[in-house]
């Protein structure tokens, strides 16, 4: 079996995949019955007895035991906007049903919110942070080029130096996350993931466009995906996909800063050196991603219901990324989920991105609403165009 390192031990060649499949399940039939082993010292291939020299690969299941989150004290309001650009509270409510939002001001970081929400994620699964094998930080919004997750795992003191890395895909990010890590349990013989969900928008605002700064701020939110055995599998189905024609809608690309050439040329070569780039502030279609969700998000969840053979009346909770009411409750309605059974807080946090799904969540476990054993019907989307969907069990 493959080690949290991602070796086999011993060496292997499969003459057939190892199959994941789309809802997640990992399939043993496609495993060739054939399995050879290398002997490197001695350049020749042998047949090995199974039951003495190749591990047997075991499927696992998955489930969520532990979440957390964390939002920056700078709490901005509708009225508070309203000083800047030309906006009221009652525009924006109406439009969005968002009423306030965090912003990350002073000497507050992304990195220390994310910290924060998987220490609580960690304390509420009963988790040892050297008992983490792996840390997924779902982030469009980095505060290092190279990514965030590494920082995340020295905040937190794992000693075993478990992998850690960034998922960028911004407000599908944390479904992509939760998907990834069944992928490494299942397929990787991984115990404990992290996965966090964290950006920080504000920074890439344009806060003189009303269209845009009234719907971003900045939050983190973390869960704890934890093996278990496959009859506790918690992870019943996902659907995934992504669509490059529709980055026009919703984009935050790079451009080049004006500069006085002060390095000039080196003679050879028009345009060398390159200016310097930064990213653009965020520039959406607002009524392109609202048709591109109220389409696109129902029809998500319903392939990730049919993979996991459930039915609408098996779902005991809705959770969308928060981005619009208005979308919230059009899928609701779509999907005939009465508006109890449809988690949102949006109205005081805003569109938070990749942390908007965990953030609800830690909200709504906490509070006890979300118990123990519940159904949950989960989809992000967003920016790339990315969507997506997965049906879990909440513990």
């Amino acid at each position: 079996m493959a080690n949290a390192s991602g070796f086999l031990t011993p060496t292997m060649r499969i003459s057939s995949s190892i199959g994941i499949n789309r809802s997640g399940f990992f399939n043993p039939d496609v495993i060739s019955k054939r399995i050879r082993c290398s002997t490197t010292s001695q350049g020749v291939e042998s047949s090995a007895p199974p039951e003495s020299r190749v591990p047997r690969l075991v499927s696992k299941g998955c489930k969520l035991v532990g979440c957390g989150s964390a939002v920056p004290q700078l709490q901005i309001s509708n009225d508070d906007l309203a000083k800047i650009v030309d906006t009221n509270d009652e525009w924006i409510s109406a439009r969005t049903g968002i009423r306030n939002r965090r912003i990350l001001t002073g000497n507050e970081s992304l990195t220390g919110l994310a910290v924060e929400a998987a220490q609580k994620a960690l304390q509420m699964a009963e988790v040892e942070p050297d008992d983490v094998d792996l840390i997924l930080l779902c982030t469009s919004t980095p505060e290092d080029l190279f990514g965030g997750a590494p920082q995340i795992q020295k905040a937190l003191g794992c000693k075993g130096n478990p992998l850690a890395f960034d998922i960028t895909a911004a407000c599908s990010g944390f479904v992509l996350g939760l998907v990834s890590a069944s992928c490494y349990i299942r397929g990787g013989g991984f115990k404990n993931v992290l996965v966090i969900g964290a950006d920080s928008l504000s920074r890439y605002v344009d806060w003189t466009d009303r269209g845009t700064c009234i719907l971003f701020g900045d939050a983190a939110g973390a869960v704890l995906v934890q093996a278990c055995d496959s009859e506790e599998d918690g992870l019943f189905g996902f659907d995934l996909h992504s669509d490059g024609n529709g980055n026009r809608h919703l984009n935050a690309g790079i451009q080049e800063n004006e500069t006085d050439h002060a390095l000039g040329t080196n003679g050879s070569a028009i345009g060398f050196p390159p200016n310097r780039s930064s990213f653009s502030c965020i520039k959406m279609n607002g009524t392109e991603v609202f048709r591109f969700a109220v389409s696109i998000v129902p029809q998500t969840i319903e392939a990730s219901l049919a993979k996991a053979g459930l039915g609408h009346s098996d779902i005991d909770w809705l959770l969308l990324h928060q981005a619009n009411q208005r979308i919230i409750d059009g899928v609701a309605t779509r999907l005939e989920v009465p508006k109890d059974r449809v988690i949102s807080n949006l109205a005081n946090y805003g569109n938070t991105s990749a942390a908007s799904i965990p953030l609800a969540l830690d909200e709504a476990v906490r509070s006890g609403k979300v118990k123990q054993g519940q159904t949950i019907a989960a989809a992000g989307f967003g920016a790339g165009l990315t969507w997506g969907s997965a049906i879990l069990r909440w513990g």
